[in-house]
């Protein structure tokens, strides 16, 4: 076997197996790429873009618009968000608290070790004849508590399920990035995806219609 016949063989590690194990766990081989990112002018034309692209298998997708674009969310597979259940859950964990504290402060009797160091200790009064504890009374208290308990699980989560604060992101370095706040609609493919390879992807994108496709580096 010559030289010239042995050099064009494929490699069996660098060219065959390396390959599909990045496919498999979504690793991506050049880490200097980030994405291709394809601009359209309006939203119609995005979600039409982001069905076809999925259809073709493509999944590690995103898009970038300067204001909500109803279906785009479906058309690239986005899941829903998991922040409903979170806050409705931290809700609940709100009332159970009020319901705890009016019990603990106005009808338990008995006493817990420390808890003058921080002035929870139980103090059970009877006025107007009242009893120690009910429900009916304390209404707006667990309803307060159920809303403050939400609203910082609303704020708190949205920051976590969106990864913020982000001080940076590879789609800036996209050279025209300032469209996306402004009067175009941009479809992101990640490298990361199994089926990503940057020229044909791109040319993919250009075939569906986009004013714009370009390799973006995570520099």
């Amino acid at each position: 076997m010559s030289d010239q016949s042995a050099a064009t063989q494929p490699n069996l590690m660098t060219d065959i197996i390396l390959p599909k194990l990045y496919r498999a766990f979504g690793i991506n081989p050049d880490p200097s790429i980030y994405a291709a990112i394809a601009e359209f002018d309006d939203g119609p034309e995005l979600v039409e873009a982001g069905r076809q692209v999925r259809a073709a298998g493509y999944t590690k997708l995103d898009a970038l618009t300067p204001f909500p674009v109803h279906g785009i969310d479906e058309a690239i597979g986005v899941p829903r968000s998991l922040l409903g259940y979170f806050v409705i859950f931290i809700a609940f964990c709100g009332t159970t608290a009020a319901v705890l504290l009016m019990w603990y402060t106005g009808a338990y009797q008995g006493h817990i070790p420390g808890c003058d160091l921080i002035g929870m200790c139980s103090y059970p009064q009877v006025i107007g004849g009242k009893p120690l504890f009910d429900i009916t009374f304390g209404i707006p208290i667990m309803f307060e508590l159920s809303i403050l308990f939400a609203a910082f699980a609303s704020v708190l989560g949205m920051f976590a399920l969106n990864g913020l604060p982000q001080l940076y992101h590879p789609t800036g370095n996209y050279s025209r990035i300032a469209g996306a706040s402004d009067d175009k609609f941009l479809l992101v493919v990640e490298a990361t995806d199994p089926k990503f390879k940057a020229a044909e992807t791109a040319d993919f994108l250009k075939s569906l219609g986009a004013t714009h496709v370009e390799i973006v580096e995570d520099k």
